[in-house]
């Protein structure tokens, strides 16, 4: 009788301590740069996409499996040293199970390792460098947004590059600049086009007078289509001054990637322009767009920009994951991870399981502009899939 009752007892015990692990939330870090920067914008729409993502996943009960998640925010104010100790923090001192971020492909790049210091997760969104999920990268990175191949690859289609197209480019001087014009190049390789001149300046640059002579130089004695790429993610409005020093004159064309919905009111300087873009609201038709656009704007007033969706992909991987994990260590995670599909506002993505790069597809849009709409519409020539796309393998996690 006493074994039994100790059996019993023991059972109660086992069964109270799953209630309250149960119960027990599911941290995340949300690691952003929230002050100090004009990617500020970035980052909070990342964090609202999240928070969104998070809901819809969850049926609005913001829970898995009986657990509700916790987001710790987390600011890294665009300072390496600072995201470096703000995600140590998150692993170590809030015993986060994963984290998310960060804004800049800069800072995000010290990030790379405190993850593999302390063997948890580290989903980047919404940095863009190739290098993020590069041989300096580890198994412990998986990356949501796009990257520098697939922005530029994608633009490459969408000029429809041959011998009869010569390029000057134009990029910021950090990663996310060079690795772009290295893929855009790449990109380029075998279809005759020619880049003739590469330019690069420092974050936050204004005056683009010497670089734009440079390129008018390289290009106006060209035969064919000459282009200048403009591949600058801050501001400095370098498309408006360059327009304003009239390259046309040597039928010098201006190209370039898609932007946030503040930006994109000036591109109605350039209608008619083509270019490739990770997402508009307008561009995708699927369930969870639908929801995003629907819920976004009744709830803000506006639709939702590029890096909300981003935000909103980064959670939708996490709930799928956490939703099909049979349990929450690392590298039970890892192993549900690899290879895993899921929808999101832009579609279906892939987490490739040799660099953990989310495989996705792409918009090549034409600049419409209506005097109704405030911004420049970035209507849909077509949805560039992502087989269409020779992405390169950072890393091989298998090696």
């Amino acid at each position: 009788m006493n074994i039994i009752k100790r059996l019993v007892a023991t059972f109660a015990v086992s069964v109270a301590a799953t209630a309250v692990y149960a119960q027990d939330p599911i941290k995340i870090a949300l690691i952003h740069g929230l002050s100090g920067s004009s990617f500020e914008a970035f980052s909070k729409q990342a964090q609202t996409g999240f928070e969104m993502g998070i809901e819809y996943g969850t049926d609005g009960t913001n829970e898995i499996n009986g657990r509700p998640i916790e987001l710790i925010i987390k600011d890294t104010q665009f300072k390496p040293d600072v995201a470096r100790a703000v995600l140590a923090e998150a692993y170590g001192d809030d015993e986060v199970l994963l984290a998310v971020g960060a804004t800049s492909s800069g800072v995000t790049v010290g990030m790379l390792p405190i993850a593999e210091e302390y063997e948890k997760i580290l989903i980047v969104e919404p940095a863009v460098a190739d290098s993020l999920t590069g041989p300096d990268s580890n198994r412990y990175v998986f990356k949501t947004s796009r990257n520098s191949s697939m922005d530029m690859q994608a633009q490459a289609l969408a000029l429809q590059p041959d011998e009869n197209l010569v390029v000057a480019t134009l990029a910021e001087d950090y990663a996310f600049g060079h690795d772009g014009i290295a893929a855009f190049k790449s990109a380029l390789d075998g279809t005759g086009a020619q880049v003739v001149a590469e330019e690069y300046v420092p974050q936050g640059a204004t005056d683009f007078t010497a670089v734009a002579e440079r390129m008018f130089n390289a290009l106006k004695d060209k035969e064919g289509r000459k282009v200048i790429l403009i591949y600058i993610a801050g501001g400095g409005d370098a498309p408006g001054k360059i327009q304003a020093m009239d390259p046309s004159r040597y039928d010098i064309e201006i190209s370039m990637g898609g932007h946030i919905l503040p930006v994109l009111p000036t591109y109605k300087r350039f209608p008619g322009m083509e270019g490739a873009v990770y997402y508009y609201y307008e561009a995708f038709e699927n369930p969870v767009n639908e929801w995003l656009v629907k819920e976004h704007e009744a709830r803000f007033d506006t639709p939702p920009d590029f890096f909300t969706a981003g935000g909103m992909s980064a959670a939708l991987a996490v709930v799928k994951a956490l939703k099909e994990a049979p349990d929450y260590e690392t590298e039970t995670l890892i192993e549900t991870m690899e290879g895993m599909s899921w929808d999101t506002p832009k579609g279906s993505m892939t987490f490739r399981p040799e660099d953990h790069q989310a495989l996705q597809d792409m918009l090549h849009f034409k600049i419409r502009v209506d005097e109704g709409v405030d911004w420049a519409i970035p209507e849909k020539v077509r949805i560039i899939p992502a087989d269409e796309m020779d992405i390169p393998v950072g890393r091989d996690n298998n090696g």
